[in-house]
């Protein structure tokens, strides 16, 4: 029987003398094994990396980090402009890349100060969603920190991976103004784009949103999450020569970012191995955290194998 590692947080400073000052705030389960920082999606503290999740990666053999982003939950929030959704989207549609407060590879920069900051030297990535998309810029930008890089329900950039109208919608919900809305709405929303072949875990989903909320939700952080995406450059030429060892993992049925987003990932990066998951959504069902993290212990492994060669 396995013995329940409880997080130490912490913050570290990876700010940069040319802009903002920035602390990220993260928790830290496990003394030793492979390091692994774990990135969330859009406006999502860490504790939507789930406690018991972390655990079975402290299990696997990993040392595990999760954090903050910028502009959220516990860490710095900026006094920047917050972009107008509509406007912004309708923009990148038309193929102009609107001017964000910062890009995704500001956030990537934040993450790459972190594993520097904790000793790591380098670190296996695994971002979620828009952390998928900072872990790629990883790759990019800072491939000597990143031992493998795991993308999962993300994209490479470009218009063609817009999300369903339904998705959207649930996406952009009204800001809650209580902590038990806040719980129905983290609820309502992964019932409207997760996964289809498990029933949500609602207790589990409103006890997330109740828990964010006490630690102070950032409705303008979120829009500027959602600007940075927007108004960062298509990835897709460098992720052609990006030599990081990744991992692809993407649900057949994603309301958010379609099947093809994660097969293209996969087909345009020299060293990507695809794991596609039946009946997932834009979400990560509790039944599939086994599979999920012995595959990133198995590409950890492969990666670490062949670093050596």
């Amino acid at each position: 029987m396995s013995m329940r590692v409880a997080p130490r947080s912490g913050r570290a400073s990876v700010g940069r003398a040319t802009g903002p000052a920035i602390e990220l705030a993260y928790d830290v389960f496990g003394d030793r094994g492979r390091p692994l920082v774990l990135i969330m999606g859009i406006g999502a503290q860490r504790v939507f990396w789930d406690d018991a999740l972390c655990q079975q990666f402290v299990e696997a053999g990993f040392h595990v980090v999760r954090f903050d982003h910028r502009d959220i939950g516990e860490s710095t929030r900026l006094d920047a402009p917050v972009p107008r959704p509509g406007r912004a989207l309708a923009l990148r549609m038309l193929g102009v890349v609107p001017t964000p407060p910062y890009t995704l590879s500001d956030m990537a920069s934040d993450v790459a100060n972190l594993i520097v900051g904790l000793g790591f030297g380098s670190a296996h990535v695994v971002g979620a969603s828009l952390g998928g998309m900072v872990a790629q810029h990883l790759a990019i930008e800072h491939p000597e920190l990143v031992r493998s890089m795991t993308s999962i329900m993300s994209t490479p950039g470009g218009r063609r991976y817009l999300p369903q109208p339904h998705a959207l919608k649930a996406l952009f919900m009204p800001p809650p103004k209580t902590a038990e809305e806040a719980g129905r709405s983290v609820e309502t929303m992964f019932r409207a784009i997760g996964s289809t072949a498990w029933e949500p875990d609602g207790a589990r989903l409103r006890k997330i949103g109740e828990l964010a909320h006490a630690r102070g939700l950032s409705p303008r952080g979120f829009l500027r999450h959602f600007a940075a995406v927007l108004g960062t450059a298509d990835r897709r030429p460098k992720l052609r020569s990006t030599q990081v060892p990744t991992l692809v993992i993407h649900g057949s049925r994603d309301p958010m970012f379609p099947l093809r987003a994660g097969r293209d990932l996969v087909n345009m990066m020299p060293h990507a191995t695809w794991l596609p998951i039946t009946g997932m959504g834009h979400d990560l069902p509790a039944p599939m955290w086994p599979v999920l993290v012995a595959a990133i212990r198995r590409h950890a492994e492969r990666a670490e194998a062949r670093a050596r060669v």
